[in-house]
């Protein structure tokens, strides 16, 4: 199998030459820098489309963006370093290196959530209605940007001969990511694996469907983001499982992001239930 090639066998698809990066006037630009920045204009699109929808004033939206792009990275980077130390702890340089990859989601969120609160606080905003004005568009990019993963020939899932399959070139993917059981299927330098960056986009687009569905029928600030953090969890707790590149809590097996994402599941379920019956005990006290 040639290095550049990508296939999906059972569904008929044989792409050929898929790169990495590309070249224009001398300088080499990476794929998957493409494809966030694509990711991030369009979460951005439909954030103000969400903002102007609802008689939110963009401008609050435009003012925000670069913070949370800017920390957003950041934090994705530190989250992703910080539970994968064993391997830069000897190449330190390579911290900075974003051109391979190496961004956790779950970081990018936190710090995104955080210094949405910061910027709130000083703007005299209130923090949940703008959560709800911002998340769908932060999981429309999620989607997108997770096809930054497929032209870097990483996050796959296990070895599978489902519909689905996904055949790489084993030469194209980093060695530590590739488990006994993938090398013991492999044949002709391909490995087949679970195109578990596909799972994730799909299911991303479904959060965002479901968002901008029941925006219509929002029963208090926040609701919104509510259902972004345990839809989104919900996914990413049986997804995680099938990856080969997770991130382990130091010392033990248990996957960070797998544990993070169930945590926040519980945690939506928890508050979205005593919001409501809170809402519900100030109705009747009014009546």
């Amino acid at each position: 199998m040639i290095e550049t090639a990508i296939e999906f066998p059972h569904l008929g698809i044989y792409l050929d030459n898929v790169p990495k990066n590309f070249t224009i006037f001398g300088f080499t630009i990476a794929l998957y820098g493409v494809v966030i920045a694509v990711g991030m204009g369009a979460g951005l699109f439909l954030a103000l489309r969400v903002s102007k929808r609802y008689g939110y004033d963009p401008e609050r939206i435009w003012d925000f963006f670069l913070y949370g792009i800017i920390f957003g990275l950041i934090g994705a980077r530190i989250y992703y370093v910080v539970f994968a130390w064993d391997y830069y702890k000897n190449d330190l340089a390579g911290i900075f290196n974003l051109r391979k990859g190496g961004l956790a989601i779950y970081g990018g969120v936190i710090a995104a959530f955080l210094t949405l609160f910061i910027f709130c606080r000083k703007k005299k905003l209130n923090y949940f209605t703008m959560i709800d004005i911002c998340v769908p568009g932060l999981a429309l990019g999620q989607a997108i940007g997770r096809w930054g993963n497929f032209f870097n020939r990483e996050a796959f899932g296990e070895y599978t001969d489902s519909l689905f399959a996904m055949r790489l070139p084993e030469a194209a993917v980093r060695p530590h990511e590739i488990t006994e059981l993938i090398a013991a299927h492999a044949s002709e330098g391909a490995i087949q694996v679970h195109p578990t960056f596909l799972y994730e986009c799909l299911w991303n687009l479904m959060v965002v469907a479901a968002m901008l569905v029941i925006w219509k029928y929002k029963q208090f600030e926040g609701e919104i983001g509510l259902v972004y953090l345990g839809g989104y969890g919900l996914g990413r707790s049986w997804i995680e499982g099938f990856r080969t590149d997770q991130l382990h809590l130091p010392g033990t097996q248990i996957p960070v992001s797998q544990l993070l994402a169930v945590v926040l599941v519980i945690f939506s379920v928890v508050a979205y239930v005593y919001v409501m019956r809170k809402k519900k005990r100030e109705d009747k006290e009014t009546e």
